[in-house]
């Protein structure tokens, strides 16, 4: 079977705090609202700005350390993959809805602001999964071999 891609990358700013739970199994699930932010032209020459928001879920480390450390303006870098699931309520209509499961984070500081490298990167797997404080992010130190850059 030919390999296939499915990752997503986003820069943005958290919409509200993290809703976390834990599943009957004891593994710890983060969501949160990340809102990403374009500026284009419209046809009359007009600057125009469009915000998309991007429902997010993290799970294990990765949800212990957004449930620690993240909150409703931060900025934030994720990596991961993009999940299509349905539901029906209770009168019987079909909602359909695109998740993005993280797998990478780098905090970039809070607030919005331009972007700056204020945290490490962030996995929910194998060791040098997060740690630090919720003000300055984790040290840099840490290695991480599946930074793209």
């Amino acid at each position: 079977m030919a390999r296939s891609l499915n990752k997503v990358m986003l820069i943005g700013n958290l919409g509200a705090d993290p809703e976390v739970r834990t599943t009957p199994s004891g593994t710890k699930v983060a969501k949160i609202s990340l809102a990403t932010n374009r500026s284009f032209q419209d046809r009359s020459g007009q600057q125009q700005e469009r915000t998309e928001w991007h429902r997010l879920t993290f799970f294990g480390k990765l949800a212990d350390i957004v449930e620690q450390y993240v909150s409703k303006g931060d900025r934030l870098y994720v990596e991961g993959r993009l999940e299509y699931s349905q539901t029906e309520d209770d009168k019987g209509n079909v909602r359909y809805w695109t998740d993005i499961v993280g797998h990478e984070m780098v905090m970039l500081g809070s607030g919005g602001g331009t972007p700056g490298m204020e945290g490490g990167p962030m996995s929910g797997q194998g060791p040098g999964g997060g740690g630090g404080r919720k003000d300055s992010g984790p040290s840099l130190s840490e290695p991480d071999d599946d930074l793209p850059f």
